[in-house]
């Protein structure tokens, strides 16, 4: 019988018992996002067994010395938000293996103060409907476009006579730009993914695994009308951005900055919203073609609360003056 647990030194046996077989990684993280490469399972696994060093959490399901499957997980943009970062299945024949693990790593954030977790993988992988038993739910569907060095450049919109100012972003930015993506983003995913400020910072990606990413605010209106960040990774560079819906001018401004920041990488691409269909019309004018298809998932842990223990009260006894 497999059980789900955290990692403990005895299981190295179990983490190289693969059967010669490679297992993907499958869950996509945004700072990963694009590479193609897989590690062996044996370096899979090392990197997971000294994964007290990069700040996750491991969990393992092993039947005898036998690996059925692995899960980690790391914070987002705070102990909040946790996001799983590997996602090793490797009982094809029992989905509840996975689930097993996904109901630890949701039990186990929530003890450490976790509110939700996170996962995106394939959307057409069955590993979604495995998830959405286990209590996830799909909240948004993203596609991953890429360009090669064939891409092209457009020129800029006028801005049809508004007056925008283009400046490097600084933390007392973040209000205003949750303020953006609340208008960027429709109301089905703010509900999930982040309904207020505090949960929009929680929930926050990290577009590289350094801290070496550029962003970039667009003012208009007095307010922050557009939003761009992005990052290198060797030869390939990975951006995001966000854009008024009343001003959709700002996107080519925002998508050529990106790309003149990107200049030198073979490769560029974003992970594009399904329901951002400007953005993606305007990328495909500019040579990117879309890679694959993930869905985004999310889960709310159950939180260990004190609650305040209550006293009966002696009743009051009235007398008759």
């Amino acid at each position: 019988m497999a059980r789900a647990r955290t990692v403990r030194p005895t299981d190295l046996v179990a983490l190289v018992a693969y059967d010669g077989r490679v297992y993907p990684n499958e869950a996509v993280t945004r700072d990963r996002v694009g590479t193609t490469t897989s590690p062996h399972p044996l370096e899979a696994a090392l990197e997971q067994w000294f994964s007290f060093a990069t700040g996750r959490h491991t969990w393992i399901s092993i039947r005898g010395a036998t690996l059925r499957g692995l899960v980690s997980a790391r914070r987002r943009g705070s102990n909040a938000a946790w996001e799983i970062d590997c996602l090793i299945d490797a009982a094809e024949d029992d989905a509840g293996v996975l689930m097993s693990l996904l109901d630890q790593v949701a039990a186990d954030a929530g003890r450490a103060g976790a509110e939700k977790v996170f996962l995106r993988v394939a959307a057409t992988s069955d590993l979604v409907r495995t998830a959405c038993s286990s209590g996830f739910a799909v909240y948004l569907t993203e596609r991953l476009l890429a360009a090669g060095t064939e891409r092209e450049r457009a020129a800029m919109a006028d801005g049809e006579g508004k007056e925008i100012i283009f400046r490097h972003w600084s933390r007392a930015d973040a209000e205003p730009t949750f303020r953006l993506y609340n208008r960027w983003t429709p109301e089905p995913v703010r509900r999930i993914e982040a309904a207020t400020f505090r949960e929009w910072l929680a929930a926050r990606e990290r577009v590289s695994s350094t801290r070496g990413a550029y962003q970039q605010v667009a003012e208009g209106d007095g307010r922050i009308a557009g939003w761009l960040r992005a990052a290198t990774a060797g030869e390939i560079g990975r951006f995001d951005l966000m854009a008024d819906p009343s001003m959709p001018e700002l996107l080519d401004p925002l998508i050529e900055t990106a790309l003149a920041r990107l200049h030198e990488q073979s490769t560029a691409l974003t992970l594009a919203p399904e329901f951002a269909v400007g953005l993606r019309e305007r990328l495909e004018e500019r040579g990117f073609t879309e890679q694959g298809e993930f869905a985004v998932l999310a889960r709310r842990t159950t939180r260990t609360v004190a609650v305040q223990q209550l006293a009966p009260v002696a009743p009051v006894q009235f007398f008759p003056a």
